[in-house]
């Protein structure tokens, strides 16, 4: 049985400091994210380094560089043994403009071989065998992955290539490894829903031995509110335990958090409370605002912590009636979630300019960057949605609270079995709320016309403070900075809002240092 990775370092954009070895100290880019990698397994000690091709030119040569420039390193730490680069596929469902790219990807899988077997010699462990389909939405993609290297990377080693009846192989070498792993990762409500035909249906059609399940928690969070995704994390882990009851395949599931509460709270302080709420997932993603925006040593601790944690290969218990019931309680955050985004679109869209690019991203031609859509209006994507928010006082968690109130004696008791953290998560919310902003977008008029009437949020904003209300009122949560950070928090949001009336370029300063007063930019 091979090693199955706990911990995987990303490259998702959401640090607000820059880490000390990057030669641009903007954006994380080229041959910085090669040394990043090395970083996140000598030093950090992750298990796994997410390579991502999904909307951002990668290096394809990332094998090559790695054991030429660390050859010590990898020699003692072999990789595809102990260590794992695992690609994070373009769907060519989502990005139609490129997908010709995942042809591209698939053809450097060998490469990285022929690659492993010169350093390592003839028996060198297979270096890249696994990849990660985002936005998965049904088996045949997957199954499709699965036969595209199948076909048209491996089978092509026995074209014959002139009169002579030479093949391919002959020439070029083999290719290997002869088949690769797919793991799907699951983005959307309807999918996690059905996530038992996705995934039974891939298992049933390709017989894997076991099969790593990626449950997104940032983007379920966009689409539908924080109380919906912690939930949704939880329905798919029962679900996927009952296909592995079903088809007696191993199923290890890996969660997407990030640091804010919105998306997933995966944060030095919060390590306890966290391992308890995703117990029953056997991976956990380790984003670059924890890596880069907290103290060196606390972050190697909780990656410890997650590497030692015991596999509990037990999910929580959810009855089919309290499924339904959960399923309700989606329903009225989803409603109350949704109707408020509308209202606030407009000035979260105008905003997301502020937020600087971390990672060097490809424009997607008619995608927008993959921006997302909720009863047809567009965002941002999460981080910079989360940046905005929480720049203007409005931590994204406080959003669509007031559902609380409509849910009666049985849903709130099963969302209080299901949700383990829902009054710490908002808590640390709570305190990031900037009750200033509020009221000058309300009442000052100067705010009110160039803001608020100009970018249609007033019902928004009258939603808001019901939601915060609601926290006050209904789970004694105090609103407000409670801290020293949280207090200089509060000053720095104050002097956003003041600075898109006065100083625009000072905006986008703000922007960063109430980022790095909170640790995380988005």
């Amino acid at each position: 049985m091979r090693k199955i990775p706990k911990t995987m370092s990303t490259q998702h954009p959401d640090n607000a400091n820059m880490p000390f070895w990057a030669k641009d100290q903007e954006i994380i880019q080229g041959d910085d994210e090669i040394y990043e990698a090395y970083y996140s397994f000598k030093e950090l000690e992750c298990h796994e380094q997410m390579w991502d091709w999904e909307g951002k030119d990668v290096d394809p040569n990332v094998v090559r560089k790695l054991l030429q420039k660390f050859p010590d390193f990898f020699r003692e730490k072999v990789m595809g043994r102990d260590v794992f680069i695992t690609y994070r596929l373009p769907n060519p469902n989502a990005e139609v403009t490129e997908r010709k790219w995942l042809l591209e990807v698939l053809e450097s899988i060998p490469r990285s071989y022929d690659v492993a077997e010169t350093f390592y010699g003839e028996n060198a462990n297979v270096p890249i065998f696994e990849v990660i389909l985002p936005l998965t939405r049904s088996h045949h993609e997957l199954i499709r992955i699965v036969q595209s290297y199948r076909k048209f990377i491996v089978d092509s080693e026995k074209i014959r290539i002139d009169e002579d009846g030479c093949e391919l192989r002959e020439w070029v070498g083999e290719f290997k490894p002869k088949e690769i792993e797919v793991i799907p990762l699951i983005e959307d409500k309807e999918s996690i829903l059905k996530i038992e035909e996705i995934v039974g249906g891939y298992i049933k059609a390709i017989k894997p031995k076991h099969l790593r399940v990626f449950i997104a928690r940032s983007d379920p969070a966009l689409n539908y509110g924080l109380v919906p995704a912690v939930i949704l994390s939880k329905i798919a882990s029962v679900k996927l335990k009952n296909v592995e009851k079903e088809t007696n395949t191993r199923i290890y599931s890996v969660i997407g958090t990030g640091v804010p509460p919105f998306r997933g709270n995966l944060r030095p302080e919060n390590i306890s409370s966290f391992l308890k709420e995703y117990e029953s997932y056997f991976t956990v993603t380790i984003q670059s605002a924890l890596k880069y925006d907290y103290p060196f040593s606390e972050v190697k601790e909780v990656i410890k912590k997650i590497n030692n944690k015991e596999d509990n290969n037990e999910s929580l218990n959810i009855s089919s009636e309290e499924e339904k019931t959960l399923l309700k309680v989606i329903g009225k955050f989803e409603s109350e979630y949704e109707a408020t985004i509308e209202n606030i679109a407009n000035l979260v869209n105008s905003l997301a300019e502020y937020i600087p690019n971390r990672r060097a991203r490809k424009l997607h031609i008619g995608l927008f960057g993959y921006s997302r859509e909720i009863r047809g209006i567009k965002l941002p994507r999460v981080i910079s949605f989360v940046s905005v928010l929480y720049s203007l006082g409005i931590p994204p968690e406080v959003i669509g609270i007031l559902a609380i109130e409509k849910l009666n004696e049985e849903e709130l008791k099963t969302l209080e079995k299901v949700y383990l953290n829902l009054r710490e998560d908002l808590t640390f919310a709570a305190e990031y709320v900037c009750y200033e902003n509020i009221n000058l977008l309300t009442s000052e008029k100067e705010f009110y016309e160039n803001i608020t009437k100009k970018f249609r949020v007033e019902e928004g904003l009258r939603r808001i403070m019901e939601d915060i209300s609601i926290l006050e009122k209904n789970l004694g949560i105090k609103v407000g900075p409670r801290s020293l950070r949280s207090r200089l928090h509060y000053n720095l949001s104050n002097n956003f809002l003041i600075s898109l009336l006065t100083d625009k370029k000072e905006a986008k300063r703000y922007v960063v240092e109430a980022a790095r007063v909170r640790r995380f930019l988005g």
